[in-house]
C-alpha cells in the first residue's frame, strides 16, 4: 500500500503504518492537549499506541493462523480505522477461511481476558481508580471486548463476513458465496455511514472502506469464476521480444521503446529462461550502473514458469503469490511460446464476460 512506511518485520510479515496514521495520532494529541493539557495528551495518545498494538496483534493472529494452512502475509498496514494484513491468497476450503477469519477477534478475547485476570485484585480494592495504570487497563480490556464484537458483525470482508462466506461457501459455489456476502456487506456498509451521519465520522470511513472492499472481493471472485474453463494459452501473449543473457540494459531499453512490453523474458543460449526484466528494472540499472550493465545483473531471477495448457486461474494464482509482472509460458518441451500477465488476464477475460455464454471467440474458432 502506497504512503505506508516499515517498522517491523514479524515472522516474514512486514508491518507498516501509513502516512495517514501518524497525522491520526497528531490529531488525537491535539484534541486531548485542549481537552486537558499536556497530561492529558500524553495519556491519550499511550492508549491509542496500546489500542493499535492490540489491533497489530489482531492481524498477527490471522497471519499465524493463515500460515498453518501454507498462506504467507507479505505486509500488515496500520490505518487510523484498524489494520489491514494482505494475504497472498485466500483458504481453499471453508473451514480453514473460518479458523483464520476467527483467529483475529481471538486474540482480541485473550488480551481482555489477560487484563482483567491480571487487575482482578485491583478490581476488588475501593480505590482502584486511583491506582496508577488501572482506568487505562480497564479502558484497554473494555475496547478489546467492543474489537470482538465488532469484527464478527457480518459485514463482508470483516472477520464476520468471511466466517458469513465460508458457510454459505459450503452449500453454494465461492463465487455465489461471495457475492452474496458482498451484497450483505454493502447493505451493513450503508447503515453504518448513516449511523456515522449523526456524529461518528471514523464509522463513515469504515463505511466507505467496507462497501469498497467487497466490492473489490465480488468482481475478484467473478473474475475467478470467469478464468475456471479457461487455460493459460488462451490469454498468453505470442508476439513477444525477448531478451539473451549477453544483453545489456542498452539492449533492454531499445526493446522497451520499440515495442508495447514492460516485461521481458531473458533466455540462455540453450533458449532457457533465466529470469524477467523488467521496465523498473531497467531504470534502477540505468541509475545505478549504466546502459553497459548486463541484463543478468538486473534481471528478476526464480519467476516460476507456466505450462501453456494449465489452468489460467491457477497461474493468476501464482502471480499473485510471487507477486510477479509477468510468467513465461513453455510448451511440453520446455520451449518459450509466450508470456502471459496480469493485464492480458483481465483483457481476456473483459472479452469473455461480454461474451455470450458458451460461445467460443472468433481466434479460437480460427486457430479450431
Amino acid at each position: 500500500m502506497g504512503w505506508s512506511v516499515k517498522i517491523a518485520r514479524v515472522a516474514g510479515t512486514e508491518i507498516k503504518i501509513h502516512i495517514t496514521f501518524l497525522v491520526f495520532l497528531l490529531w488525537i494529541g491535539l484534541v486531548y492537549y485542549q481537552v486537558g493539557g499536556r497530561e492529558a495528551a500524553i495519556q491519550g495518545l499511550v492508549f491509542i499506541v496500546l489500542l493499535f498494538l492490540c489491533v497489530l496483534l489482531h492481524e498477527l493472529g490471522h497471519v499465524m493462523a493463515a500460515k498453518a494452512f501454507g498462506i504467507t502475509t507479505p505486509d500488515i498496514t496500520l490505518l487510523p480505522f484498524g489494520g489491514v494484513a494482505r494475504t497472498q491468497r485466500m483458504p481453499d476450503k471453508p473451514v480453514q477461511e473460518i479458523i483464520v477469519a476467527l483467529a483475529g477477534p481471538a486474540v482480541n478475547v485473550v488480551i481482555a481476558s489477560l487484563i482483567l485476570l491480571i487487575t482482578a485484585d485491583t478490581l476488588n480494592m475501593s480505590q482502584a481508580s486511583l491506582l496508577p495504570g488501572a482506568a487505562l487497563a480497564m479502558q484497554l480490556a473494555t475496547v478489546n471486548i467492543y474489537l470482538f464484537l465488532f469484527n464478527l458483525v457480518p459485514a463482508f470482508p470483516m472477520d464476520g463476513g468471511r466466517v458469513l462466506r465460508a458457510l454459505i461457501a459450503t452449500r453454494l459455489p465461492y463465487s455465489r458465496a461471495t457475492r452474496i456476502a458482498a451484497r450483505i456487506g454493502q447493505g451493513f456498509a450503508v447503515l453504518f455511514g448513516f449511523v456515522g451521519l449523526f456524529g461518528n465520522p471514523m464509522l463513515i470511513l469504515i463505511a466507505l472502506f467496507i462497501y469498497i472492499a467487497a466490492s473489490q472481493e465480488a468482481a475478484f471472485a467473478d473474475l475467478k469464476d470467469l478464468s475456471g474453463s479457461l487455460s493459460v494459452s488462451d490469454a498468453m501473449m505470442t508476439q513477444f521480444a525477448v531478451l539473451s543473457s549477453n544483453a545489456r540494459i542498452r539492449d533492454g531499453a531499445e526493446a522497451l521503446l520499440r515495442t508495447t512490453q514492460h516485461e521481458f523474458p531473458v533466455i540462455d543460449s540453450d533458449g532457457r529462461v533465466v529470469g524477467i526484466l523488467t521496465r523498473d528494472d531497467m531504470i534502477r540499472a540505468l541509475e545505478s550502473s549504466g546502459p553497459a550493465t548486463p541484463v543478468t545483473d538486473a534481471m528478476t531471477r526464480g519467476v516460476p514458469i507456466v505450462q501453456q495448457d494449465q489452468s489460467l486461474e491457477k497461474a493468476f494464482q501464482l502471480m499473485e503469490e510471487c507477486e510477479c509482472p509477468a510468467l513465461p509460458v513453455v510448451d511440453s518441451w520446455g520451449r518459450l511460446v509466450g508470456i502471459i500477465s496480469p493485464e492480458s488476464v483481465g483483457e481476456l477475460l473483459m472479452i469473455r464476460s461480454v461474451l455470450p455464454k458458451g460461445t467460443s471467440p472468433a481466434w479460437r474458432k480460427q486457430a479450431a
